[in-house]
């Protein structure tokens, strides 16, 4: 009896995991045949691979396809080659595909409750409140800080070069980032940049590097769905510590706006209006007009949002401004040139930085836009339909729970878009270059509704932390440093890579 009862589970379990494998062969989308279980996904799940180094290769395996079909588990995803495709997801046909589709329950893990991880109503009323904070105005407001910021970069490099130090660039533009944003978005002076212990930086390191307990975990999290609303893979520590800092924080400006017009006075703000309204945008009445929504912007929301504009803003800027550096020591005609600029541009403003200078620096611009080209910090998007969804040229539809996969990475490193795609040539970026290109062939902060909320400010805070490197410093390959990049595995939100950026800073003196 026992042995059929363990015969019949095996059978059933068998079902169970294969259960929606054939639904790209019912569409006529070509794909890898999936294993039981785990589908496509098993090199992401065991650490060989990250999931934009898969995108890399299906795009490659499938040249001749607009959409290839892949598993996450038991769930179908389907990987869009095609830019046309690509805008209509994005853009025209975006209430299809408002979610990310991240599976994350804010009730469960409060920390999951932020901007980028909302999804449908809450994404929404966040959206639209949150967007003041990154205005021109308050970017200029904000730009003495960043100088501030620049200068303690500069002092720390110095005395590195004084030594003869090799440093990992990564780490150095990860404690300037980390040190912007608090002063920028929560009026902290952190001291992350002259401290290499600091335990802001700590925390930022907590954050993206997987722990044992998540390796485990976010397997079991994607294969099994139906476990999700039970099982916390986040732990609380992270979720704990921010919510101390935001409410001492709160508590020394005595829970109101003390005119910092910073990202905490914004919150502050918003939560003295009370609740946050405004139209739905999944639900609606009889007469398909949109249903009013609100939400509370009240201590655990905050936290949420001071998670990811602390997380997303360091990791995002320090991966671009660092795999910047390590292109231009590679490339050191464009490194003089860009120097050049900077000089020129540098002399007619006094020699200090400011928000007008790093706008004339039009060459750093476009090293800086062809840098997150060759190596974007997201190197995937990830979009989920919501309801049923015809593709007419391609003769079916997707169901609603179907993952979209934009393989950002490779669409970037594509030949029909950029020729010699792994020469670094900031000419790709000039104003009449671009408009030569096909539209959604550049998708570093993604496009749309969803579109990075924070892509000038991250801009703006990278441009001058590597005006202020270049200004002063020439940057070299050190001897252990590899123009090949070798990335973790385990990185599946922004990249990163394994061993750091290794560079040699050398003094120079500007030439203007």
């Amino acid at each position: 009896m026992i042995v059929l009862i363990v015969i019949l589970f095996l059978v059933a379990f068998y079902f169970y995991s294969i259960r929606n494998h054939d639904y790209w062969e019912k569409r006529n989308v070509k794909y890898d045949p999936p294993v039981p279980l785990f589908g496509n996904h098993i090199p992401n799940q065991f650490g060989k691979k990250s999931i934009t180094a898969i995108s890399v290769d299906l795009y490659k395996r499938y040249p001749g396809e607009k959409v290839v079909g892949y598993f996450r588990g038991t769930v179908p995803e389907l990987l869009i080659r095609d830019l046309d495709l690509i805008k209509q997801i994005m853009t025209v046909d975006f209430p299809y595909f408002y979610k990310r589709g991240g599976g994350r329950d804010p009730d469960l893990e409060p920390i999951f409750a932020n901007l980028f991880h909302a999804e449908g109503d809450s994404w929404k009323l966040l959206r639209q409140r949150l967007t003041p904070a990154f205005t021109t105005a308050k970017l200029r407001a904000m730009f003495p800080l960043v100088v501030r910021c620049a200068e303690r970069l500069q002092d720390v490099v110095t005395e590195l070069a004084s030594r003869g130090a090799t440093y990992d660039a990564r780490e150095l533009m990860a404690r300037f980032t980390t040190e912007f944003i608090g002063a920028c978005g929560f009026g902290i002076e952190m001291d992350t940049i002259n401290n290499d212990r600091s335990s802001f930086r700590d925390l930022g390191k907590t954050i993206f590097n997987r722990s044992l307990r998540n390796r485990l975990l976010l397997p079991i999290w994607e294969l099994f769905p139906e476990i999700r609303k039970y099982l916390k893979v986040e732990g609380d520590a992270i979720e704990n510590e921010l919510t101390v800092i935001v409410e001492q924080i709160r508590k020394s400006r005595n829970y109101q706006p003390i005119g910092r017009h910073d990202f905490i006075d914004l919150l502050l703000e918003l939560e003295k209006k009370g609740k946050i309204v405004g139209e739905s945008i999944e639900k609606v009445h009889k007469d398909g007009t949109a249903e009013t929504v609100e939400m509370e912007m009240d201590l655990k929301c905050q936290m949420a949002q001071v998670f990811i504009f602390f997380a997303a803003g360091f990791e995002t800027s320090s991966s671009a401004t660092s795999f910047t550096l390590h292109i231009l020591a590679y490339n050191q005609k464009t490194q003089r040139r860009i120097q050049e600029e900077i000089d020129t541009v540098m002399k007619k403003y006094d020699n200090k930085l400011s928000y007008d200078a790093i706008a004339e620096m039009n060459l750093l611009d476009m090293a800086f836009k062809e840098a997150m080209r060759m190596f974007p910090s997201l190197g995937v998007l990830n979009r989920i339909c919501t309801r049923k969804y015809d593709i007419p040229e391609l003769g079916f539809s997707i169901d609603p729970g179907v993952k979209i996969l934009i393989p950002v990475q490779a669409i970037h490193m594509d030949e029909k878009y950029y020729d010699n795609p792994t020469e670094f040539r900031p000419e790709r970026f000039t104003p009449e270059a671009i408009k030569e290109r096909p539209s959604f062939a550049y998708l570093p902060f993604g496009e749309g509704p969803r579109v990075c909320i924070g892509a000038r400010l991250g801009q703006m805070q990278s441009l001058a932390g590597l005006a202020a490197l270049l200004h002063k410093f020439s940057i070299e390959p050190a001897d252990n440093s590899h123009l090949e990049l070798n990335l973790n595995p385990w990185s599946n939100v922004v990249q990163s890579v394994a061993g750091g950026l290794p560079l040699n800073f050398k003094p120079r003196t500007p030439t203007a």
